[in-house]
């Protein structure tokens, strides 16, 4: 395998964000793999699939939108870039494959979906199916609504007493309903489904009768054995509200019975909320952004609002990024915003938020809109983290759907907030990322950090695909504490920091 010195890279992230010489370990590009007339909606997760000691990836993927493909989920070997195995898929793949070993052989297995309705369960070591979703309920009153497109799944505690855990997931979204109507709108379906053989467990409707594009989160607090689930409702011009429940109103089929946490009107919660410990009690609290760029902080304890905070004239489909960013101990917030209002977004803007109490500490314009999220390390180990996201520079009054800039430029940036300072890892003219968030981590714990990232051939509109690319960065940036936020809703892929 030969290792390619990176033609934009940052090596050793500019000098300027290490500690450490530059002189043992250079940024590399281990490998590139092209994959052509597909992409992807999807973000890379990691996982040893042929047991060689290093994580390999898996990715949903597939053609345009409604289109059949050989490649709807790929997995590809960590170490060198090629495909392990491939599965066909009706529609686009675009969730982010949730991880657990279900034949008992020691590798983790694949359960993904997406559109038309997509789901799957695959044997992470063959790539074979072991189960997948048949739409068969048009007379089941709450089931005759799962006939859309699967958001991201989290695994959530036993339910049926088999000894693993269960699937949580949203199934929602009438992609040809028209926008700024509720007319071919039908109501989101959250489901428990059985991860060793896919039967449903329990499904009921939201709460408000409005679709969900939101995944679901799922954890526990320090005084319940009753697991807490969040989700949301609304659109991008639909409203929506952001609704806390128990695992067992869902097996009750009683969602009416969730706690509304907050509620936006015009607009939906479409971003995945993330969960962290922000007034230091022990207690989860729940962080949460409206499409209208609306941030709600909730007290996870009583379900107070701890902070608020808005964006003006912004909106957002983007999920946050957990770390330390100031100079305290309490966790903090960062993500990118869209300019204007869907589907004519003008311009994104980053802004990151104090944990404590909600102030802005960071605000930047870089790029125009893009749907793929942060992920966050300490790259130089001054104690506060560094974020990486992928922006896309083109003219951004062009606007967005539907249109083609002829000048496309992608870029995978770092941001270093204690200084202020934004370096440059990797730029590709003639590339864009709309939705793929990088995964970073050790892939084959040598004690350096890896960086993955997707970027896809632009010709014409921004949402077509036309083929992509997967690359493997290896850094010299070491790793010496576990990154917690280093993929699509963290390392763990279940929004818990």
């Amino acid at each position: 395998m030969v290792k390619i010195p990176l033609k934009f890279s940052f090596l050793c992230l500019l000098a300027s964000m290490l500690l450490e010489s530059c002189t043992s370990k250079k940024s590399e590009l281990v490998w590139d793999k092209n994959l052509y007339r597909i992409g992807s909606q999807s973000s890379p997760r990691a996982t040893d699939l042929n047991e060689d000691g290093i994580l390999d990836i898996v990715i949903g993927a597939g053609k345009n939108e409604y289109q059949y493909s050989q490649q709807g989920i790929l997995a590809l070997d960590g170490k060198t870039g090629d495909i392990l195995w491939e599965q066909e898929a009706a529609d686009q793949v675009y969730g982010s494959a949730t991880f657990y070993d279900i034949t008992g052989d020691g590798v983790q297995d694949v359960f993904i979906g997406g559109r038309s309705p997509e789901l799957k369960a695959i044997n992470g070591k063959t790539g074979e199916v072991i189960w997948t979703y048949q739409y068969q309920y048009e007379e089941d009153p709450v089931l005759q609504y799962a006939r859309f497109n699967f958001q991201n799944s989290v695994l959530a505690p036993d339910q049926n007493q088999d000894g693993l855990p269960d699937l949580l997931i949203v199934n929602s979204g009438n992609s040809k309903a028209a926008p700024y109507t509720e007319e071919n709108r039908f109501p989101g379906v959250l489901m428990l489904i059985d991860i060793k053989t896919g039967h449903i467990l329990a499904a009921d409707t939201m709460p408000d009768g409005k679709e969900s594009y939101m995944p679901p989160l799922c954890f526990e607090q320090p005084d319940s054995k009753d697991p807490l689930i969040i989700f949301g409702t609304g659109g991008e011009t639909i409203e929506g509200k952001l609704y806390m429940a128990k695992l067992s109103d869902l097996l009750d089929q009683q969602l009416s019975r969730a706690t509304v946490l907050a509620s936006e009107e015009g607009h939906g919660f479409i971003a995945p909320p993330v969960v962290a410990d922000i007034n230091q009690d022990r207690y989860l609290d729940i962080v949460a952004i409206s499409h209208s760029s609306t941030v709600f902080a909730i007290d996870g304890k009583n379900q107070d609002l701890l902070w608020q905070q808005h964006i003006q004239n912004t909106e957002s489909s983007n999920s946050f990024a957990v770390g330390y960013f100031t100079d305290d101990e309490v966790p903090d917030f960062f993500t990118f915003v869209s300019e204007g209002q869907w589907p004519h977004s003008t311009g994104s803007i980053q802004i990151m938020l104090d944990g404590s109490n909600g102030r802005v500490v960071y605000m930047d314009s870089m790029g125009c809109t893009g749907f793929s999220s942060p992920v966050v390390y300490d790259l130089n180990r001054d104690g506060q983290d560094e974020a990486i996201l992928s922006i896309n520079e083109f003219d951004c009054a062009v606007g967005f759907a539907g249109k083609a800039p002829s000048v496309m430029e992608n870029k995978l940036i770092a941001i270093d907030f204690s200084k202020g300072s934004v370096n440059t890892i990797d730029q590709s003219p003639g590339f864009k990322n709309i939705f793929s968030t990088p995964w970073i981590g050790d892939l084959d714990e040598d004690g350096y950090l890896d960086i993955i990232y997707c970027q896809y051939y632009h010709r014409g509109d921004l949402l077509l695909f036309l083929g992509m690319r997967i690359r493997r960065i290896s850094t010299p940036i070491r790793v010496r504490d576990a990154v917690r936020w280093g993929a699509y809703m963290g390392s763990h892929g279940n929004g818990i920091f």
